[in-house]
Formats: structure tokens, sequence, C-alpha cells
């Protein structure tokens, strides 16, 4: 039991979890929203009406996806479509249908950090699109992505889909297009979804809808704490909630704490101390325009090679190349 106590407490959740809540603002990762529960309320918010973006993309892939295929064939045979972060892959086998059924030569490799959402993965892709090639890849995006840009000699298509980079503040995601850009030969695409900016109320809207899901997704990084770390949070101490800043297109999240409280971590064997509307920042949600995505991709060395809007220009993906 100790030994196991050791572990935790010496895992890099735990780490984390300890800095960002001794630093000054508090903060934690939004990463640790997912766990099964994470998995399922993430689920359940890409249903709703109010969170636009799952459904934008659908309608960009849909309407575009023959266009989509002859940029990815053009001038090659043969190629491979990699994932970052593929999840259970609805809106890319839209794409893996549609080029399976136009006799295209292609394999799809997601990667995902989740051992378990691949295998769920490859069992759906079995048995929905049997003619598609799948091959798995386990691990962070960096670990894959170095292997991938040495070894890796057919054309390849990097998907990163959802506005999963909206999670990085702008150098981030410089130095994280810079990764990308290094992983990529002469020849290569990058395919990257990006919400776009528009109507402030529209996007608070998405994060914080009226049914209280968001909010319970943002409390289930307190919830983890509480499973994994021996934590002791009153859920009902703190409440979501969502600022937008339509000048930087730059939309956070926080859980605020209602009133004075204590906080124990077993397995840190830490206090943490909350003051009255002290806040734990948890998540960045950015938007673009394509003055900032031309920025982003000049400053990272790639350039853009075209783009694809939804029927309401709510939501954008991008391609890009070297």
């Amino acid at each position: 039991m100790q030994e196991n106590t050791t572990q935790i407490a010496n895992s890099v959740f735990a780490e984390e979890v300890r800095k960002g809540l001794t630093d000054f603002p508090k903060h934690l990762s939004s990463k640790y929203f997912y766990d099964a529960t994470g998995d399922e309320l993430f689920q359940q918010i890409m249903a709703m009406p109010e969170y636009y973006l799952t459904n934008c993309e659908f309608d960009i892939l849909e309407r575009n996806k023959a266009a989509l295929a002859n940029l990815f064939g053009e001038e090659v045979d043969d190629f491979s479509l990699f994932e970052l972060g593929a999840g259970d892959g609805k809106k890319t086998k839209i794409l893996l249908k549609y080029l399976s059924e136009k006799g295209v030569e292609f394999d799809y490799r997601p990667i995902d950090i989740s051992q378990n959402a691949l295998d769920q993965l490859e069992a759906s892709i079995n048995l929905e699109l049997p003619k598609v090639k799948i091959n798995t890849l386990q691990g962070t995006y960096f670990d894959t992505l170095k292997t991938i840009g040495t070894a890796h000699n057919k054309r390849k298509i990097i998907l990163f889909l959802g506005s999963n980079i909206g999670n990085l503040l702008h150098p981030q995601a410089i130095d994280f297009l810079k990764q990308l850009r290094a992983a990529m030969n002469e020849g290569d695409l990058l395919f990257m979804g990006m919400d776009q900016k528009k109507n402030p109320q529209t996007i608070l809207d998405a994060y914080n809808d009226k049914a209280g899901i968001t909010a319970a997704f943002n409390k289930n990084v307190l919830t983890r704490i509480n499973n994994e770390l021996g934590g002791d949070f009153n859920l009902d101490n703190f409440i979501h909630w969502e600022v937008y800043d339509p000048e930087t297109g730059t939309a956070k999240s926080y859980l605020v704490a209602q009133h004075e409280c204590k906080v124990r971590l077993e397995a840190l064997d830490l206090n943490v101390r909350f003051k009255p509307w002290e806040t734990i920042h948890t998540e960045i949600s950015q938007k673009y325009d394509d003055e900032v995505v031309s920025w982003l991709a000049n400053e990272a060395g790639l350039s853009l090679v075209t783009s694809f809007a939804d029927e309401k220009n709510y939501f954008k993906d991008y391609i890009f190349k070297k």
C-alpha cells in the first residue's frame, strides 16, 4: 500500500496538481478533465446544440471530401493519413469512407495517448470500414511524430481536428507548429481545424451551457483529484466561470471558490487554502481569423495552401505545407 501511494504521489498528474494548486494564481491542466467520466461528459458536450464546433467540422468534411481526397492524393500513388488525438474518429470516418469507396491507396495511422481509445477505434474501423488499413500508434504527439518524421517515406497527411490547437497560447502554438513542421517532408500536408472569431455570446454559450454539462466537465478535474490523490474537494464550493476576450480571441475557463475553504490531498500530504472568490484556471480555447493563422504559420515556417469553412464561417480547416 505504501509503495502504491508513493507511485501516485510521484506521478506526473500528482506533480502537476501539486504545482498548480500551490502556484499563484492557481491552475490545473485541461488534459486532466479526461477519464471515463470526462470522456462521457465530452461526448455529451459535442452533442449540445450550443457546441457548434463539432457540427461545423462535420459540415466541412462532408461538403469537401472530394476536394480533400484530390489534394491528399495529388501526384502520389499512396499516402499515410496520421491523426493526432484520434479519439473515436467519428469525423475522420467521413474521409476514410470516401477514400475507401473511391479505391484510393492509403493507410490510416491514428495517434492517441490512450491505448483503450485506439483499441476501440481499431475495432470500429475493422467493423465499419473493413477495406481501410489501420495502424494505431500509442503515445504522445511528439514522441510519435519524431518516429514518423525519420522513418516514413510515403507522403504524410497529418490531421489535427477539432481546434485542439486552441488550448495553446500563441507562443506555445508556434512551438507546436514548428515541431509538426520538423516531422514533415517536402510534399507532406498538415490539415488543422481552427475555431474562428465570431459573436462573443455564441462562444460563451458553447462553453457555458444552461444544462451545466460544461460545468460538470470542468469540475471533473476536481473529482479526479479526489479519486486519485485522496482529495476532499467539495464540488459545490466551486462554480464554473467562462470569459471571452474578443480582442485577443481567448476564451478562458475557471473554477471559482464561493467562500473560504481548505482542501486536503492525502496522497501529496498537502493542504490547500482558498480565499473567497479565488480562481483555478483550467483551460484556454483560442479563436482565430485568417490574419492570425497566416502569422502563426509564417512564424513556424509553414505556408498556407488553402482553407475550407462551414456555411456560417464559424470554423475553418486549414491546409499547410513546409
